[in-house]
């Protein structure tokens, strides 16, 4: 199995993304393609990760920044995640990863690997550490303004990745909402709602926010403003977290003392939250394997993004998506 790999893409690339994929070729049995400014790359690599086969380099010149529109993929053809996605779509990589400019990765896997049919658009997954297991959330930002549609397609994918990728069996599916009985919500979530409820998953209804770690269910359905919300909002209230803890165990007189008892504990606590540990995020409804990173990943973050991809693979979770949306076919269209 090989995953292409955007070396120029992260605001720590191609350091963090070289030495990334070096631990995830070491941690999966997966080959890489890093993909982007060869004479970097190779400055970087460990001459062992070169001569070992499972580490290659395919060049591209030009690179999509953080801050560019994404409609200079149409411009800059030989970009690093333009290079990923053709080498996807003609078969020499299997999944690509890429933890650059989002709307970029979003568009060029969108134009190339087409939709699976019966997906209008796809959906970012984002995994959150919840009390009892993983929470899958989606949207999580492709799609800010949503359809009755979307947010039904996103509910059967989520469940699709939930139990494919996370191997969790009759995964429970939520709707973000600010109620949990059904009449709660705008007239979007209340609609989405009425059509949840006759679709062959297990929707439980409404969720609110607080549920969102809880464990009350598995994937949780939101449009893509208001999940992309809720993932920063996340994320904020983490390292806030942290600095508060680091900050009132250090303005303790006898602070060294708790601070080597609790370093364990830290150490555990941090690993269950760091959004490195879940890897990237898959981009679904796409006929092929699309994995955003975080801008800010770091090596271990793209390892385990690259776990992902090769998990999404193995596990065909494209073929999965592809017959659960069949199966729903009918009755969409008895709703409509």
């Amino acid at each position: 199995m090989r995953i292409a790999v955007d070396a120029m893409g992260g605001d720590k690339a191609p350091e963090a993304v070289v030495k990334g994929a070096e631990i995830g070729v070491q941690m999966n049995d997966v080959d890489v393609i890093l993909v982007g400014d060869e004479h970097r790359i190779r400055g970087l690599l460990n001459p062992a990760s070169l001569k070992s086969g499972r580490i290659t380099i395919h060049h591209a010149a030009e690179v999509v920044g953080m801050g560019e529109h994404a409609s200079a993929i149409r411009t800059k053809r030989d970009a690093s995640v333009v290079v990923c996605a053709n080498l996807v779509k003609d078969g020499t990589a299997d999944a690509m990863v890429s933890a650059g400019n989002t709307a970029a990765a979003m568009g060029i896997a969108t134009l190339k690997f087409s939709r699976i049919e019966g997906i209008d658009r796809p959906a970012i997954a984002t995994v959150f550490p919840g009390k009892s297991g993983p929470t899958v959330v989606l949207d999580a930002g492709a799609v800010a303004d949503c359809s009755v549609d979307n947010m039904v397609q996103f509910a059967v994918m989520g469940s699709s990745y939930a139990t494919k990728a996370l191997g969790i069996i009759n995964p429970r599916v939520g709707l973000l909402s600010i109620g949990e009985e059904k009449s709660k919500g705008n007239e979007l979530t209340r609609q989405t709602n009425a059509e949840l409820e006759i679709l062959p998953i297990n929707f439980i209804g409404n969720v609110e926010g607080n549920h969102l770690l809880a464990g009350v269910c598995d994937v949780i359905v939101a449009d893509g403003f208001t999940g992309n919300v809720v993932l920063k909002v996340a994320e904020g209230m983490w390292e806030h977290l942290q600095e508060l803890i680091t900050n009132e165990l250090r303005s303790h007189p006898l602070a060294y003392i708790p601070v080597a008892m609790l370093k364990p504990l830290l150490k555990r606590l941090r690993k269950q939250m760091d959004y490195s540990e879940y890897g990237g995020a898959p981009l679904l409804g796409l006929n092929g394997i699309c994995i955003i990173g975080h801008g800010r990943s770091n090596p271990q973050a793209i390892a385990n993004a690259i776990r992902t991809a090769g998990e999404a693979v193995a596990g065909d979770l494209v073929g999965t998506i592809r017959t659960s949306m069949s199966e729903i076919g009918p009755l969409t269209a008895v709703a409509e």
